[in-house]
């Protein structure tokens, strides 16, 4: 079932998801539901906060695929709960957008490579190792389990650039 996406800038947003300890039925539907959500609004990863809820859960897909009809195939997405990263290294700058923020693209700077403990959805401890867009894709993911939009992290000067288009547009 596809879910609303919560929007910037909601409280919700700023608030810091909690661990999810019981892998259930009410899990998968969570991350069923907002597998629908991330495909029918055409991003590639989605925090359980930007539908609402506040547990730590998110789910990423990189389309392999670059054209505007690529298929994101659900067995292919990521499905991350409790993550923790163990190693940040690196640096690298590319833009983002965020379904919780639609239309806004801006570069910000992450970490190159990552590696990160998680759960999958049977609560099962997993490790991935990455690096490049699928790294930045965490990170950004994480971020929200955190309380935190990609906006944040502007420079001063771009942010209030930001948040004075940002108004601007939510007038119209």
């Amino acid at each position: 079932m596809v879910r609303e996406v919560v929007i910037y800038p909601d409280k919700r947003l700023k608030q810091v998801s909690s661990e999810v300890d019981v892998f259930n039925e009410e899990l998968h539907t969570l991350l069923d539901d907002m597998y629908d959500t991330m495909v029918q609004k055409k991003g590639v990863g989605l925090a359980a906060i930007q539908i609402g809820i506040p547990k730590r859960v998110l789910i990423v897909n990189i389309p392999t695929d670059e054209s505007e009809d690529a298929v994101v195939k659900k067995e292919e997405t990521l499905e991350i709960i409790n993550p923790v990263f163990t190693t940040m290294e690196g640096e690298c700058k590319n833009q983002e957008g965020c379904l919780s923020v639609p239309g806004f693209y801006e570069d910000v700077e992450r970490a190159k490579r990552v590696v990160m403990e998680y759960q999958n959805r049977h609560g099962e401890k997993k490790i991935i190792e990455t690096e490049d867009f699928l790294a930045i894709a965490l990170q950004h993911e994480i971020d929200h389990l955190d309380g935190k939009v990609f906006v944040e992290k502007l420079s001063i000067l771009k942010r209030k650039k930001f948040e004075k288009e940002w108004k601007k547009r939510q007038k119209n």
